[in-house]
């Protein structure tokens, strides 16, 4: 498919024959290891645009890929809504770096995404080099969760875009403060898909049954997080979220000693990743990871 907007669309089947959706954002001088953004439970690769923009227009830019997993953005939606759940939603990220012909990626996780990249990390330890978690670690908060199930799969289908903006800004307001209706509407066209001009499903909604962890429990991920102790992790946390907490970015650090931590304000979970000050952190974060990434290869 031909460039649009900075990007190539990219279309493959994977291993049991649904077709995804992924963007290619080329660099303009291919060099650097390039980077995969991972979307959160309901969202889709549209949502890492303006991030992926920067990367890969910067003079010393990087080739940026995104991906919708299975039932989101324009990916085929699964007849068994059991498939939506991290190991597969990794397997498929698998067959996505063997299609693409990409041997090692650095990694942008946001909320599911880091859990899909810390599953990842655990099954194709050398295709990973650095890791940005973006809004998510290994406890989750129940609040957050709660908070999240009560819309997933739940929320009506707007009129039109004016309609959109409005869910979207009502729905998340009270976390990211100072958002003009210009954002929020940029946000509805990343949430919503659009058809003959109007707003249509950006997901599955039997997505909603994905959550059925609200039944017990919350896990906690360890483990998980573990395999990416041989890596360089950053964190990025919302200073208004409500789903990853202070206290298990302490514990996180406890147990890698390479963590490096990013605050942005005024956003909840997860931040959007479109203002400069987040980009400019993840493009430093990139450089210094890859700098000492060399300087262990010629040790």
């Amino acid at each position: 498919m031909g460039p649009q907007d900075g990007f190539h669309e990219l279309s493959l089947r994977v291993r049991d024959g649904l077709r995804l959706y992924a963007r290619q954002y080329p660099a303009a001088r291919p060099g650097k290891t390039p980077v995969l953004c991972l979307a959160g439970l309901t969202r889709n690769s549209r949502d890492f645009h303006d991030l992926a923009s920067y990367l890969s227009r910067r003079p010393q830019g990087r080739t940026v890929y995104t991906l919708d997993y299975r039932g989101r953005g324009k990916s085929d939606w699964d007849r068994n809504w059991k498939n939506y759940a991290v190991p597969v939603e990794a397997l498929d990220v698998i067959d996505f770096l063997t299609f693409a012909e990409l041997k090692e990626v650095a990694v942008v996780g946001t909320s599911r995404g880091g859990l899909v990249t810390m599953v990842m990390a655990a099954l194709q330890p050398s295709t990973i080099s650095s890791v940005v978690l973006n809004d998510i670690g290994p406890v989750i908060e129940r609040d957050g969760l709660m908070r999240i199930a009560s819309y997933v799969g739940r929320v009506p289908l707007p009129r039109d875009w004016r309609e959109a903006t409005e869910v979207v800004r009502d729905v998340h307001k009270r976390a990211f403060t100072g958002f003009d209706d210009g954002l929020w509407e940029e946000v509805a066209r990343q949430w919503f898909n659009e058809k003959r001009g109007h707003p249509s499903p950006g997901y599955d909604p039997q997505l909603k049954n994905a959550l059925s962890v609200l039944d017990g429990p919350v896990p906690e991920l360890w483990a998980q997080f573990d395999a990416l102790t041989r890596v360089p992790v950053m964190v990025i946390r919302g200073q208004n979220t409500d789903l990853l907490s202070e206290a298990t970015i302490d514990r996180m650090a406890q147990r890698h000693p390479r963590l490096e931590r990013f605050t942005v304000p005024n956003q909840g979970h997860a931040p959007l990743l479109k203002d400069l000050a987040s980009q400019e952190a993840i493009a430093g974060f990139f450089e210094r990871a890859e700098a000492k990434g060399h300087a262990r290869a010629a040790a």
